[in-house]
């Protein structure tokens, strides 16, 4: 097809508000979305597949961890995949897979199955995440990445906060195994647009071999860690997850530069703590997005739609905000944005802990998850922008994937390990009395991992850090 004179700039990067340029935007979007509103929209259908598939709280947590254990395990080899064999192929192959394993979960016939499925679609998840965020990276001209990174996250965190909404409608009129199987006209709608309209991009510098023994380890200490902090009692599984963890480490360092993590991309002490920020203030939104549905619904008795719709004013925030957020941090630095906004979202979940029995939508929960969507809007964008340009160009790919590891990582373990801290085991889920008081400990946990990432943020990201990025 033929481009514009204004789509392409003389180095060959797309103008984001070129024609071509927005359907990139779009199919990477939506692609990512994907991965991102499958791990919502099962949160409100947790209670009645729980139910159905006669699980107990482990097999809800599972429900949710399999999809995140394997998503963070292999996330960083789907990025290098791409930065190797293409960033467009393997986010099409990624989006194919995830379509897939979502069939296979609508159709699961236990709780066993179901969770083997989702193990599956965070495999595709792995393969599609990295590559939608350097897609961006590599197409668009300098001056417009902050820009589309801030849509980017924007819109991608629509999809994730629009979830529960979704999620709700489908469980209460067509029942919850469609909150899988709506991932499959969406899959195909990013198939045909990124076949025609994405252009390919790889790293031309790639070379060796890949790392198989470090894409091994990486799950196997997630996996290791996560069981042992999910099943009580189970010390061996977390104290080999934490060994393996270690080797992984000793690993990439004695394999440099085949590692799967370039140990060099480190050297950048911001690069480092914007991803300590992300894995701690992912930790907490994590527990945020597992819990609060389910205390909406169990304790709170809103039905599924209700619930779901609670969600609605971070996704509208989000909407209107991320992407005046990245033009703030591109303008005047991502330290304060980011400092501000998580500490906003921080009081977000403080306000959710007043959420309980006979909980007032306009008057507690329309207050909380307002405050959350601001500071949410506020901060994804510029921790995002602040991770692609501490990174080298060629390193698009493997930054992304590193960042999206992290992230995952931290949702995974807080899941894992937050629940059974305060008292929700068992059948608690079924219990209201003993869900809303392990709920609101658990808020005002994730409220205090939010003032420490703001803590960290403050004293370690440069305000200069995307000015330096233009240079």
């Amino acid at each position: 097809m033929t481009h514009g004179p204004q789509e392409l700039q003389s180095d060959g990067h797309l103008v984001l508000k070129s024609a071509r340029g927005r359907w990139v935007l779009l199919a990477t979007v939506l692609g990512s979305g994907l991965a991102l509103l499958d791990s919502t929209v099962v949160n409100v259908a947790l209670p009645d597949l729980g139910r159905e598939l006669d699980a107990d709280m482990a097999g809800l947590q599972w429900t949710i961890n399999a999809y995140t254990l394997t998503l963070a395990g292999l996330i960083l080899l789907g990025g290098s995949l791409g930065d190797r064999y293409g960033r467009r192929s393997v986010f099409l192959i990624g989006t194919v897979w995830f379509a897939v394993a979502s069939a296979l979960c609508g159709l699961a016939p236990n709780i066993e199955f179901l969770i083997g499925a989702r193990a599956l679609q965070g495999i595709g998840g792995a393969l599609l995440t990295p590559g939608s965020l350097a897609i961006i990276q590599a197409s668009f001209v300098r001056g417009d990445r902050p820009r589309a990174v801030g849509a980017w996250s924007g819109l991608g965190g629509v999809a994730a906060a629009i979830g529960p909404l979704l999620g709700g409608g489908l469980v209460q009129t067509v029942g919850w195994r469609w909150a899988f199987l709506i991932n499959l006209p969406f899959a195909l709608i990013v198939v045909l647009v990124t076949l025609r309209h994405v252009p390919e991009s790889r790293d031309e510098q790639a070379a060796g071999r890949f790392d198989v023994l470090g894409s091994v380890l990486a799950a196997l200490a997630l996996a290791g860690i996560t069981y042992g902090l999910i099943q009580e009692g189970a010390p061996v599984p977390l104290i080999a997850g934490l060994a393996l963890g270690a080797a992984f480490v000793v690993t990439e360092i004695r394999r440099s530069p085949d590692a799967l993590v370039p140990v060099g991309i480190f050297r950048n002490h911001v690069f480092t703590a914007v991803n300590v920020v992300t894995l701690i203030m992912y930790a907490a939104m994590g527990v945020v997005f597992f819990l609060l549905v389910v205390q909406l619904r169990v304790v709170s008795g809103f039905s599924a739609t209700a619930a779901g719709m609670a969600m609605l004013p971070t996704s509208i925030l989000m909407l209107l905000l991320s992407a005046k957020a990245g033009e703030v941090a591109k303008r005047y630095g991502p330290r304060w944005p980011m400092t501000i906004g998580i500490l906003v979202a921080g009081a977000g979940f403080l306000w959710m802990s007043t959420i309980g029995f006979g909980a007032s939508y306009p008057l507690q929960v329309l207050p909380a998850v307002t405050v959350f969507g601001l500071g949410l809007s506020a901060a994804v964008a510029p921790l995002t922008a602040t991770v692609l340009a501490t990174a080298d160009e060629r390193y698009a790919g493997t930054a992304s994937g590193v960042n999206n590891a992290v992230a995952r990582t931290g949702s995974l373990l807080a899941v894992a390990a937050v629940p059974p801290m305060v008292g929700l085991v068992g059948d608690a889920f079924r219990e209201p009395a003993v869900f809303d008081a392990g709920f609101r400990l658990a808020m005002l946990i994730s409220a205090g991992m939010m003032v420490v990432s703001a803590l960290i943020t403050v004293l370690t990201i440069r305000s200069n850090v995307l000015a330096a990025d233009e240079d």
